[in-house]
């Protein structure tokens, strides 16, 4: 078995912290590399914020650098809800912008959003069938 940990560069740990805090609920678990590094727990994954300064390179082969304005990414993080209604609510009051508003679809409902340091995440609510309504 494969254990996923989703990985998550901010510039600013603290308010990273209440913002994954305020929006998901999620609970502050270690602090670790001299609080560079703080573990959320409360998902289904833990999620790490890693304290890394906009325009530093992701390697010593990248050719792009952080930037924390809003980016697009090919891989985004996913949450799970019970009411998009209010999950909405939640995480734009806690800092969020809603880039679409949610949209029904066969398997349920779908919101777009971005965090505070510019990168995007969706807010899904499964109908019953979910994903087995278009299988």
């Amino acid at each position: 078995m494969v254990k996923l940990l989703v990985n998550v560069d901010v510039d600013d740990i603290e308010q990273a912290i209440e913002f994954y805090r305020a929006a998901f609920s999620l609970d502050l678990g270690r602090r670790l590399f001299d609080g560079s590094v703080v573990e959320m727990l409360g998902a289904s994954s833990v999620i790490y914020l890693l304290a890394k300064p906009a325009g530093t390179l992701a390697s010593r082969h990248a050719s792009a650098v952080r930037n924390y304005h809003r980016h697009w990414t090919p891989v985004h993080l996913d949450f799970e809800v019970e009411n998009i209604g209010t999950a909405v609510k939640r995480a734009v009051a806690a800092g969020a912008r809603l880039e679409d508003e949610p949209r029904s679809f066969a398997w349920g409902q779908l919101a777009t959003l971005s965090d505070p340091f510019g990168h995007g995440f969706c807010l899904l609510q499964f109908s019953d069938r979910g994903y087995d309504a278009v299988a």
